[in-house]
């Protein structure tokens, strides 16, 4: 009998299955083929806009991904640094082989952790109450809680052209006959869509064509523990190329042969992944699109084409391919496929991802509907706790909305549904000038440390780290410069004004064009690391925006902790209208808060709400 059964090694499994480990559950990992655990079927990147923040957050709550990410990288570059604190985000260039190395030894080494190669293809359940799962060989493994990380492996099919092939990704076994069963025990089955682009020999391109793409020249990682940094000229370059008018005229005369446009499709793609023909349809005004060619590993001798998804038959991908500048010789070692898989309804989850339709039973990752490796390994994490919290019987980790990106992504999904691969994107967030990629340590450590998965060293390095940065800004009001300075030569430099007047380092941190860095100088040594120095100039220079932030959690915050008891009837609630009894009833929400992001839900069913709570309640 195991506490915790996993079923999947993708991103979201691997954290689910080492999360209850380390808290001291015994946990089992079911897997297909553990040499695929961990794996990039698709992209080699972590991170990137929103996405790298959740690996921040990851990390800050003691999961794995970020560190391994940090351990394997190719490439690490910051992304819009030319913007705001609240959009900019981390990105790896992760190697292909060495990233799922790395992870399949970290799970060899888990205390707690079984590892079992093989197919679940149905659920032991009793009572409403699933006690185990059972494989396609007929073996039965009996836990307290099962976590579903199937990925696109339910039901998969490989399409390319008119063609379709039962397929997991890269040829893998797909699973037959798992979603059916869930759809017998009450399940809504949806099918999803998404693909992947060539892959082409790295010697076969001409790179003088492409714009070379470095990586950022300064000690980058996702995970605060994270001393080991690779030189930036140690590190492996992508490039940049173009589709251009020719590329779209051949994409236009073959819509009929690619799998989106020939009617084979019935799962819905991801809108913000789409496939390069469905680009050039929806954005027919554009005369080109960006591709940036990125190398997978150090041990292999192939190159993502990233940006060039496509299910255009073989043929047809090597005319494309080949208008492209750099590209016009290339050799691909992989054609480019869509893969349909079927995932549940997220409406049927509780926001600590438990379904509602089978009591201990959780799900993460693209099961439920998610496109992408971070939102999967959050979800997994998310999972993996709480599954860990109700064998214990403690109340679930559930983060709101101006606590972490995977706050908004869960709310989201339980609260909004998806019909189609959710991503995460940072116009999502409400709060995203506090859900920065600086301060995950600030939102989420106390959590990771409450749940057993942030050690009491490491938690105290993080107390300590947030002590030395509210010392400095204490300090910095305290340090005065006189218009005599010769601060003010470098003013003048910057363009900016010359002092004329007393100003403390913390007001002049202020302006626009100054930072910690060009203080620095002229100050005592505070001793502060790098990333240190840029949280103090972003508490200071952004003081303003993020009170006004903060001030408008609290209102939402009176909300968010006004409960709904589960058990309530809409139905006997006058005065609400028909739809909301309908959405209410269905989805089952936790708060007023969650309750009044529901679609269809409007102000005056709020208020009729709150006055039946208050009078029956």
């Amino acid at each position: 009998m195991y506490d915790v059964i996993v079923v999947g090694g993708g991103h979201a499994g691997i954290e689910a299955a080492l999360a209850p480990a380390r808290i001291g559950n015994k946990t089992l990992l079911i897997t297909s083929h553990f040499d695929n655990v961990g794996s990039l079927p698709c992209n080699t990147s972590i991170g990137g806009p929103a996405k790298g923040i959740i690996v921040r957050e990851i990390d800050a709550l003691g999961g794995q991904m970020g560190k391994t990410a940090d351990a394997t990288y190719l490439q690490m570059k910051m992304l819009n640094t030319a913007k705001g604190p609240g959009v900019q985000s981390l990105r790896a260039q992760a190697d292909k082989k060495a990233y799922p190395r790395y992870m399949q030894n970290i799970l060899k080494q888990q205390d707690n952790l079984d590892i079992v190669e093989g197919m679940v293809e149905d659920l032991i359940i009793e009572d409403d109450t699933v006690k185990g799962v059972i494989l396609d060989t007929g073996e039965r493994y009996l836990g307290m809680t099962v976590i579903l990380t199937t990925g696109t492996y339910l039901k998969a099919e490989i399409l390319v052209g008119d063609q379709k092939t039962p397929s997991g990704p890269d040829q893998e076994r797909q699973s037959l006959f798992l979603s059916d069963r869930l759809k017998d025990l009450g399940f809504r089955i949806q099918r999803l869509k998404t693909g992947t682009p060539p892959r082409v020999e790295i010697n076969s391109v001409d790179y003088s064509k492409t714009q070379c793409q470095p990586g950022t020249d300064e000690p980058l990682a996702f995970s605060y523990e994270t001393t080991n940094f690779i030189p930036i000229e140690e590190q492996t370059p992508c490039y940049l190329t173009y589709t251009n008018e020719t590329t779209h005229q051949i994409i236009r005369d073959n819509l009929s042969k690619c799998s989106m446009y020939s009617g084979i499709v019935k799962g819905i793609g991801p809108r913000y992944c789409p496939s390069i023909e469905d680009k050039i349809v929806k954005f027919s005004d554009k005369s080109q699109h960006q591709i940036f060619l990125e190398p997978e590993s150090k041990e292999m001798n192939t190159i993502y084409v990233q940006g060039f998804s496509t299910s255009m038959p073989h043929d047809i991908q090597e005319q494309m391919i080949r208008t492209i500048p750099g590209l016009e010789n290339c050799q691909i070692l992989k054609y480019a496929y869509a893969i349909e898989y079927d995932a549940i309804d997220p409406l049927q989850l509780w926001p600590s991802l438990e379904t509602k339709v089978i009591k201990n039973l959780f799900t993460a990752g693209q099961i439920n509907g998610t496109s992408g490796y971070e939102e999967a390994a959050a979800q997994g994490l998310i999972a993996g706790i709480n599954a860990s919290q109700k064998l214990s019987a403690k109340a679930p980790l559930i983060l709101r909305r101006d606590e972490a990106y995977i706050g908004v992504m869960i709310d989201d999904l339980v609260t909004k549904g998806t019909k189609e691969p959710y991503r995460m994107l940072t116009s999502r967030a409400e709060y995203r000038l506090l859900l920065r990629h600086d301060n995950a340590d600030e939102r989420l450590r106390k959590y990771g440390y409450q749940a057993h998965l942030v050690s009491e060293e490491v938690y105290q390095t993080y107390l300590n780290k947030m002590q030395r940065i509210h010392n400095e800004i204490e300090r910095l009001e305290s340090i005065r410069f006189t218009p005599k300075h010769e601060i003010n030569d470098v003013l003048e430099q910057l363009g900016s004004s010359r002092l004329n007047e007393g100003m403390s380092a913390k007001s002049l941190l202020q302006r626009p064009e100054m930072d910690y860095q060009k203080i620095k100088p002229f100050i005592e040594d505070a001793h502060l690391s790098l990333e240190e120095e840029k949280r103090v100039t972003i508490l200071i220079k952004y003081k303003g925006y993020i009170d006004k932030a903060l001030r408008q959690v609290e209102k939402q915050k009176k909300m968010e902790e006004k409960q709904i008891p589960l058990d309530i009837d809409y139905h006997q609630v006058l005065n609400l209208s028909l739809e909301a009894k309908q959405k209410l009833s269905e989805i089952r929400p936790m708060t007023i808060a969650q309750a009044s992001r529901i679609s269809g839900i409007n102000p005056a069913d709020i208020s009729v709400l709150l006055i039946y709570l208050k009078q029956y309640y």
